[in-house]
């Protein structure tokens, strides 16, 4: 990540998440962030985190190409923070880099930290840091759609 810190000091406190940096980047760059990009990263709930649309701590569930240039990313809720699954649909992908910690964990990369989306010459570049590894995709453009699900004890 560029501007989102994961080793802020806070008082005495340190390792403390702190995507201030970001936040405050983010007027500069967002006109030139495609719009479904501008609209997700913008959101006033995204990188609040007493939110239950902030991405901190959904866990990804799958990733799946849909056919050509397109993918789709979805996200599960954790049930004592959110009540809405997360699918991030991906178009004009020129890139996608999974580097998890352990190889031998595919796209197994546990719980989302935060993401950063940045603009790129292709449109935008959405990195997503997960506690086990990072998802970095190149696109045109992304949309993002919270859907309602339901906790249970299976989720």
């Amino acid at each position: 990540m560029e501007y989102v810190n994961f080793d802020a000091q806070v008082g005495d406190l340190s390792g403390v998440l702190d995507p201030s940096r970001y936040l405050s980047y983010l007027p500069s760059i967002s006109g030139h962030l495609p719009p479904g990009a501008r609209a997700f990263a913008t959101d006033a709930d995204h990188y609040d985190f007493r939110s239950r649309r902030c991405v901190k701590d959904l866990t990804l569930r799958a990733v799946r190409s849909a056919g050509g240039e397109e993918m789709e990313v979805e996200f599960q809720h954790n049930c004592w923070k959110h009540d809405e699954d997360l699918l991030i649909r991906y178009a004009g992908v020129s890139s996608f880099t999974v580097d998890p910690v352990d190889k031998s964990r595919g796209t197994d990369l546990g719980a989302v930290i935060l993401d950063e989306i940045l603009p790129h010459g292709d449109g935008c570049s959405h990195e997503i840091a997960c506690w086990d590894g990072t998802l970095t995709i190149v696109c045109r453009d992304l949309q993002a759609t919270w859907t309602d699900t339901v906790c249970s004890s299976e989720s």
